[in-house]
């Protein structure tokens, strides 16, 4: 194995890393002390910000499995560094899953030990070989002293562990059960009995405590990190340079700014920390009954649950401790933690396949796949279903941040840095203030030497430079127009737990929404029913609520197929299946526990008609209504068994018995198409396909039901254990259900808004694909002209490669209407050839999106860029629909109700979550309102704060700079700006400009025209050189005029200038000690006046407002700011006030130079409002035009629309297939054939 190998740990997740392994070497280490003595502790800082730098210099290369420190770099886009140590344990095996009574003394290296060390030396490559959790590994080694003690190494990194493997040669991650792909059938055989306390106490070695373990870091801890910030470090060195240069004032103003910026920091994160504790304290330590592998029931704490143990879920419910996995019972649990939907749902137990039909039945366990059998940690256990004498119990499969809220909370804790250009130009324009600052550096030395200055004086001012370059107060600044954003969107509802995110959402170009809850109401009504006899549909109905349907299977598939429970005496449950329930007008009844206990099995849930419903006799006599009501009472349905809903198989059943009959039936409902493929054939109408088709285009959610009587040999225990695949086959077609989603009011008018704006909206649902085309149509999202072009997808089959089939939707009812492409190709120069044809819109379901992404990479980005409906969507098929669209370089927007869009919403630039359970904690953004009218707002004041952000920036590059101006002409002169004059233009000025020109809210619509997304643009940074060089020239001007006035001489305290004698005044100024920083001078005093101005006139000009902010003079905390200032100044000029002037270090000049300082202001203003109005007519443009070159987009979405329109066969004929052919690895080829 070479020394330099690089290993990559968690290949093909999102936690992909790069690892290299280090051993630690003592003459670096005392070399690197050494240079840390040498430089005061700098180096050490620079180490601490630099991990690659900190492990190379202290370490040397080594293989990963010798590793005394691991160096980790993400291979994501950020491609950050991280090191962890490695540590040694020593336990008395090597796989947490092998049973210590089995173990055999084999040497540590066998494969079956795959996480051993090979060496079991006492001490191993230097290593102080202890136990991950103290006394009990010592306890375990002592109680099994006959085995050999294996030595495991580990890490720990973002709150996980990795441990060596040596099969694999490499850290892997311990997760739990699911490491051993351990089939449904084993967990019950297995797994079902049982830990031994031993076992339990080995296991938690590896897995350690079952605790999502969000430590509130101590104040102090938690300011020595705030304080090692670089900024902070540079503020510090800013103060001790001023402090020896006498600056006392301004570096206690900058001291107490810096405090209260440290203090405002530090309480925002320790609430955020402590917040984050509350929400997952509440399950972390709770009591729990275990059972034994001797079958005793023990009760232990939470905190001591490993991966294996089986616990017994209390039948009063529980908040779940860890991911379990249901072997026996059924749950109602409220996943509103995870999920965002607070509807309970129904677990049940993890199915246990025959012998007989193990082979294809039986297969790995995954808690995604089997959801509906797992309870989550963190989810509210409602109540529980068991057997009579059989509690309900579960198997451990994850424990701590394994688990699924393990994941969530490590998310929020260790977020992935925020990418956006504004922060990277950001760095950028800060290493150009850096750069100019050197050069001014370098200058004033040289300056001093010449003039022969003293060697303190020359390092003190040349540093000085470099502060005055970079201002203090730049992160404040730029966070002012985020927090003031956050302010507004708390008002009107929005909530932010991620405030960078703000300025992103000023950039958002799409917006991708779900359909039900989110474009349309959450609940949906019952418009009719259409049943299927013989193979034939009956004219549809309005209701099933008729006497002669009562006992019809049809009704009581209604009454049957559904996973409502009563919590409280109240139904609850799939809003879907309460409508359909209450539809039929039954009744609905279940077990109490007492009930339950009385019987040998499950006391099924009952459901019945009410007497009423039931037929009447034609004899009335009151022996007969005895009778009759005797017989009513007997006609009830118990459900024996449930098949919960899965959105990958889009369907649900349910085996359920009539009570006197011998024979148990199946019910099934769910998406027609799928419903309609396991029925026989016979049973299906020949027109299924167009009634289907009729109902859908008109935007009605259709369900489908069928029907199986069971054969008798069915019994109630085979039942339990019967594979869902046997039960859902050869069944009989009953009719349609069809159910109206009405859209909510606000929705087309949002659409509407957001299209005038040129932001694409893009629906994905889990609905019907032509429902949601047809609700596409509805709410505006797709124009009545276009024309909607399905792609249907088929997988490679029998040596045929994979197609794709193209077809239209429906007609459009206009043709006529010719548009340019929709891509919207801003800021480019495409105007010359406008290439015009109908638009059209792409619509696929999930299916077809999995196969497409598989087989047909390239064509997956052509058909995102047109693609406006993705109906059938799986969660994760969501969130990779996001980044496909983030891949072509689009700033995707996501809005969902929270059910099912956890992944999308976290993985969007901007994800808004309309619902306000604990689920949007994985949104960014969560809206009170709980419709689309929060995209918009969102959207404008994301453009605000975004605007405001380039405002803020271009005005403090342009303070330093003008203040850097003043300074370097003043240093020709050997003088200085004077410490109270600092302390002005930096607190009365600056400060006050800054946090009150970040005041303007958000312009009051969406207007097409997108902020710019960097800095580093052509408007901006012209707009900024512009400046800088006005204000130069202007300051430049004044500096050499006022050296050449008449009665310009060296200022000294006797000098009298104002052609006013004032006795006292000259003999006071006699008596004052000399002013050693050549502070008072009539170039200082200009320049003080000129400069001060400036950055008012700036303030002013980059304070811009329509169309993204509203305009500054509704801003009146800006406008009465600027206008005291400009006040103050104007007479402090004109009518110098003695205290004021010694105060500033202010000399007396002539009047007439006043009135010429005052047109020189009037010109640079004038002249600065004018170039700046002159670049936002864009007439930057035409410079760019007298170089001419061919322009290509620099969004890839963009170039591809260029592509795109130049490509006769795009879009695809309906009449055409597109074939896959094996080609290279990083593409598709394919082919079209067009169909006769």
């Amino acid at each position: 194995m070479e020394k330099g190998e690089m290993k990559i740990l968690n290949k093909g997740e999102e936690e992909e890393m790069e690892l290299q392994g280090y051993r630690l070497c003592r003459w670096r280490l005392a070399l690197v002390g050494f240079g840390v003595l040498c430089t005061g502790g700098f180096l050490l800082l620079l180490l601490y910000w630099m991990p690659e730098w900190c492990v190379k210099s202290t370490c040397t290369r080594t293989t990963a499995r010798d590793a005394e420190v691991v160096l980790l770099r993400s291979t994501d886009e950020f491609r950050r560094w991280f090191l962890a140590r490695v540590r040694v344990m020593l336990a008395p095996g090597s796989n947490p899953f092998h049973s210590l009574e089995t173990q055999t003394t084999s040497p540590p290296s066998s494969p079956s030990c795959p996480f051993s060390s090979p060496t079991p030396s006492p001490l191993a490559n230097g290593h102080i070989p202890h136990p991950s959790d103290g006394s009990p590994a010592q306890e375990l080694i002592r109680r099994f002293s006959y085995y050999q003690p294996t030595q495991i190494r580990y890490f720990t990194f973002h709150s996980t562990k990795y441990y060596w493997n040596d099969e694999m040669q490499n850290f892997k991650v311990l997760t739990g059960l699911e490491d051993l792909e351990v089939s449904c059938s084993s967990i019950h055989s297995e797994h079902s009995a049982g830990l031994t306390r031993n076992q339990q106490e080995y296991r938690r070695l590896f897995f350690g405590v079952n605790e999502i373990a969000v430590k509130v870091p101590s104040v102090f801890k938690l300011l020595i990190k705030e304080v090692l910030n670089p900024f902070y470090i540079f503020q510090l060195f800013s103060v001790i340079l001023w402090s020896v240069d006498e600056y006392y004032y301004y570096a206690v103003a900058i001291v107490f700014m810096s405090v209260i910026s440290i203090a405002t920091s530090l309480y925002t994160i320790k609430k955020q920390y402590i917040m984050l504790h509350d929400m997952v304290a509440a399950h972390s330590i709770v009591r729990v009954s275990v059972c034994r592998a001797n079958n005793e029931v023990e009760e232990i704490l939470s905190t001591d649950l490993v991966p294996g143990d089986v616990v017994v879920i209390p039948s009063n419910g529980t908040i779940m401790p860890c991911d379990t996995v249901l072997i026996s019972g059924t749950c109602i649990v409220n996943e509103s933690m995870l999920t965002g939907e607070s509807v309970p749902v129904t677990k049940t137990n993890l199915p246990n396949p025959l012998s007989g039909e193990r082979e294809g039945a039986d297969s790995a366990y995954n808690t995604e796949e089997h959801k509906r059998h797992s309870l989550f940690c963190g989810t509210n256990v409602i109540q529980t279903r068991f057997y009579t004498g059989e509690l309900v119990k579960a198997v451990v499969v994850r424990t701590g941040f394994s688990t699924a809220k393990g994941q969530l909370v490590r998310s929020i804790l260790y977020p992935k840095p925020t990418d956006f250009k504004l922060y990277r130009d950001a760095y950028l324009f800060l290493l150009c203030l850096v750069a100019v600052a050197g050069i001014g550096f370098i200058y004033s030395i040289i300056l001093s030497v010449m003039k022969g200055t003293a060697v303190k004086t020359i390092i003190i001012e040349s540093l000085d430079i470099i502060t005055i370059t970079v201002p203090p107060a730049l992160p404040a600044a730029m966070t002012a127009g985020i927090v003031y954003a956050q302010r507004r969107l708390k008002k009107i509802g929005i909530f932010c737990i991620s405030p960078q995110r703000i300025n992103i959402c000023g950039q958002i170009n799409l917006v991708c929404f779900d359909k039900t809850g989110t474009l349309t109401e959450d609940g949906l009504d019952m418009w009719g029913v259409q049943r299927v006899e013989g193979g034939r549909f009956h004219l549809s109905e309005e209701s099933a609520h008729k006497e002669n349907l009562v006992k019809s299977q049809f009704v009581a598939c209604m009454a049957t197929c559904h996973s409502l429970t009563k919590i409280e005496g109240q139904l609850s449950g799939d809003p879907l299946d309460l409508k359909m329930f209450e539809a039929t007008g039954w009744i609905l009844e279940e077990a109490t526990e007492e009930e339950t206990a009385l019987h040998n099995r499950i006391m099924p849930t009952v459901v019945r008609p009410p007497k009423q419903l039931l037929p009447s006799q034609p004899d009335e006599s009151a022996e007969q209504d005895m009778e009759l009501a005797e017989l009513s009472s007997l006609y009830e349905i118990g459900i024996v068994r449930q098949f919960p809903f899965s959105s990958a198989l889009q369907r649900m059943s349910v085996v359920s018995r009539t009570l006197g009959e011998k024979c148990m039936d199946a019910y099934m409902k769910g998406a027609p198409e799928v419903v309609a493929s396991l029925c026989k054939r016979e049973t299906v109408p020949e027109n299924f396909a167009e009634v289907l088709e009729g109902y859908t285009k008109q935007g009605f959610r259709v369900i489908a039901l069928a029907h199986r009587r069971l054969g008798s040999k069915l019994n109630w225990h085979k039942v339990q254990n019967v594979n869902r695949d046997y039960i859902e086959a050869n069944m009989e077609f009953l009719g349609l259900i069809i159910m109206q989603n009405k859209l909510k009011a606000e929705t087309p008018g949002v659409l509407q808004d957001l299209h005038r704006a040129n932001i694409r909206t893009v629906m994905v649902t889990g609905d019907n694909m032509l429902t949601a085309v047809s609700v596409a149509r509805d709410c505006g999202m797709i124009p009545p002209g276009d024309m909607v072009i399905i792609a249907d997808a088929l997988p490679p089959h029998d040596g045929q490669a994979a197609k794709i089939t193209w077809r239209y939707a429906d007609r459009p009812r206009t043709t006529t209407r010719l548009e340019e492409i929709n891509i919207s190709l801003e800021d480019e120069d495409h105007a010359e050839e406008p290439k015009t044809q109908p638009l059209y819109h792409f619509a696929m379901n999930g299916k077809s999106f999995a196969i497409i992404a598989e087989h047909f990479p390239d064509i997956l980005q052509k058909l995102v860029l047109h693609g406006t409906v993705f109906a059938r969507m799986a969660p994760d098929q969501k969130t990779q629909l996001v980044e496909t669209l983030q891949g072509v370089d689009y700033f995707v927007g996501m809005c969902g109700d929270g059910a099912n869009d956890c992944g999308a919403l976290k993985r969007a630039h901007s994800g808004i979550s309309l619902s306000e359970l604990e689920a949007s904690v994985a949104s960014p953004f969560t809206s009170k309102t709980p419709n689309i009218s929060c995209v918009p707002s969102l959207i404008r004041e994301g453009r605000a704060a975004l605007i405001t952000s380039f405002c803020v920036f271009k005005f403090m590059a342009l303070y330093s700079i003008i203040q850097y101006i003043s300074v370097t002409l003043l240093y020709s002169v050997l003088s200085n700006l004077g410490d109270f004059q600092f302390l002005f233009i930096d607190i009365a000025i600056i400060l006050l400009i800054v946090f009150t020109m970040s005041l303007n809210p958000a312009w009051k619509e969406l207007v097409s025209r997108r902020p710019p997304s960097g800095l580093i643009s052509g408007p901006l940074l012209f707009s900024v050189l512009t400046q800088i060089l006005i204000c130069l020239g202007f300051q430049t001007i004044t500096f050499l005029w006022v050296q050449q006035q008449p009665w310009f001489e060296r200022w000294t305290p006797a000098t009298n200038v104002c052609n006013h004698s004032n006795h006292l005044n000259v003999s006071e100024f006699n008596n004052t000690e000399v002013d050693e920083h050549n502070i008072q001078n009539f170039e200082n005093t200009s320049l003080f006046y000129v400069s001060s101005f400036q950055y008012l006139i700036v303030a002013i000009v980059f304070s811009k407002g329509k169309p993204f902010r509203q305009p500054s003079y509704k801003n009146w905390p800006f406008v009465l700011s600027a206008v005291s200032l400009y006040s103050f100044l104007l007479f402090i000029m004109f009518h110098p006030v003695e205290g004021i002037d010694e105060f500033l270090e202010i000399v007396c000049v002539p009047f007439e130079w006043r009135l010429k300082l005052f047109l020189i202001i009037i010109v640079n203003a004038a002249v600065s409002v004018v170039v700046e109005g002159v670049i936002d007519m864009r007439a930057y443009k035409c410079l760019f035009r007298l170089c001419p070159r061919k322009t290509t987009p620099k969004a890839r979405y963009m170039h591809l629309a260029q592509e795109l329109s130049l490509d006769p066969d795009w879009p695809p004929k309906p009449t055409t297939t597109t074939e896959a052919k094996p080609g290279p690895e990083n593409g598709s080829v394919y082919d079209i054939i067009i169909n006769s």
